[in-house]
């Protein structure tokens, strides 16, 4: 959707319109440099597997796809949020928990390209989401944060051989807020062709081409950016891929795993066999049983011989071996533990460098559970906005609560045995134990603990 876009922006640059003309065309100045399109456009050929270098010998390893699922998987598994505090919390409950509950899907898609567009809209009663991926906005202005303030969203339809283009921009100005809709006709894919009315397409007929709110200070959309240090633009306040600065080690990897396959499929067992040893076809063309098997030569080749055997042998452990590296430094890169891309009986031994591994690991997560739960967090502000301009649901204060389940980057038991000796210290309650172990609330673990000594059943041993 938004690569025709680009596209046809650098077609238009090509034929000598100036950027006066782009910008008049769309209304907006657009804040994405060259650079960082081409490498969001990269990221996502990597995370589909279509990179450039793949070919005939080249195959992929579907890394830039692993490593994507694989932090999206560990940051979400079994997250859950809850909007409590009044009946307005109960609605935007109902209408967060979809997006929750597909959080594993578009934080993935977040991780691979840099970033994701949460964008809420009213349909009926409810508030249903967009999830606009990097390569599908365009942004427009930040603030002194780095917090997306302006932007432009394209939408596309196609009819025979028609093309249709919507461009929604959405800006923020002191509490004034500005929803532009614009619509272009084009018979060519690389040209946004004229402005033509809304209503000349049914899905965009009911949309104003102008709407202004006023008592708005924030963007009606969340921005999630991955979070690391953005090494292509340093002053770019756009997200960069999870596995941005291990491109180059991809590809290595990808030219590794060529390398393999060709070494096995070199090392196959083949009989070099004269021509007089097989029958002939109609053409006088050898009737080989088994073409991978056998292959013709030439007996006046082969000192008279009627076959010679190919049997190589292989090198695939040494092969093998530096693509393992390969995989070590795309983990170590990529912030994810030794053994989760390598051989698992490869990893670290000594104590140190497990924890280590371990603490990388769990940093990357956590950062990622943070910007999660912040861009819920605005998502949330948006619904809000809109449930209140459309009246959705009575008005009243809620908090959200958010629950990361880290069993996969921690250990359980070694965590239960801490804080258990936290307990017997003094330095934590029953309540916060059973909080943190059992994922309680607290006036569930409190109940749960007044109850068993009530009855005179100790929780904790040492206190018989």
């Amino acid at each position: 959707m938004i690569k025709r876009f680009l596209n046809w922006i650098r077609e238009v640059l090509k034929n000598m319109i100036s950027k006066q003309d782009v910008r008049q065309a769309v209304g907006v100045e657009i804040a994405l440099t060259d650079l960082m399109a081409q490498n969001i456009e990269l990221w996502g050929d990597m995370y589909q597997n279509k990179s450039c270098w793949l070919n005939t010998d080249v195959k992929s390893l579907g890394l830039a796809a692993a490593v994507s699922s694989e932090l999206a998987r560990v940051a979400t598994i079994e997250m859950t949020a809850e909007v409590e505090g009044s009946a307005r919390a109960e609605y935007l409950q109902s209408q967060i928990a979809p997006v929750v509950e597909k959080a594993r899907h578009w934080v993935e898609y977040a991780a691979a390209k840099g970033g994701i567009i949460l964008k809420p809209y009213p349909r009926g009663e409810d508030i249903v989401v967009d999830y606009v991926q990097a390569d599908q906005f365009l942004p427009v202005n930040f603030d002194g944060n780095g917090n997306i303030t302006a932007a432009a969203f394209v939408d596309n339809k196609i009819d025979g051989n028609v093309y249709y283009t919507r461009v929604e921009y959405h800006e923020i100005d002191g509490e004034l807020y500005t929803v532009r809709n614009k619509a272009y006709r084009s018979t060519s894919k690389q040209t946004l062709g004229r402005e033509i009315p809304l209503t000349q397409v049914a899905d965009w007929e009911e949309l104003e081409p102008e709407v202004i709110i006023a008592g708005v200070d924030r963007p009606l959309f969340a921005y999630w950016r991955y979070p690391m240090a953005n090494t292509i633009e340093p002053f770019s306040p756009l997200g960069v891929s999870c596995f941005s600065r291990a491109a180059e080690l991809i590809r290595q990897a990808d030219e590794q795993w060529g390398r393999l396959i060709w070494e096995f499929t070199a090392g196959e067992m083949a009989l070099y066999v004269s021509t007089d040893a097989f029958k002939k076809d109609d053409n006088g063309d050898p009737k080989l049983p088994n073409k991978r098997l056998y292959k013709t030569l030439d007996v006046n080749n082969v000192g008279n011989e009627l076959f010679e055997s190919w049997a190589p042998a292989l090198r695939e452990q040494s092969f093998m071996a530096g693509l393992n590296e390969i995989l070590r430094r795309i983990e170590f890169t990529c912030g994810l533990a030794y053994g989760t891309l390598s051989n698992p009986e490869d990893i670290a031994r000594t104590a140190t460098e497990i924890k280590m591994a371990k603490q990388r690991s769990y940093a990357t997560i956590t950062d990622m559970q943070k910007e999660t739960a912040n861009a819920l967090d605005d998502l949330l502000a948006a619904m809000d906005i809109y449930a209140s301009l459309l009246s959705l649901a009575p008005k009243g204060a809620y908090t959200t609560t958010y629950d990361f389940d880290d069993s996969v980057i921690t250990d359980q038991n070694e965590q239960l045995q801490r804080d258990l000796q936290l307990v017997a210290a003094g330095l934590m309650s029953k309540v916060e134990f059973r909080m943190r172990n059992f994922h309680e609330k607290e006036e569930v673990a409190r109940k749960a603990v007044e109850e068993l000594e009530a009855v005179g059943i100790s929780f904790f041993p040492d206190e018989e």
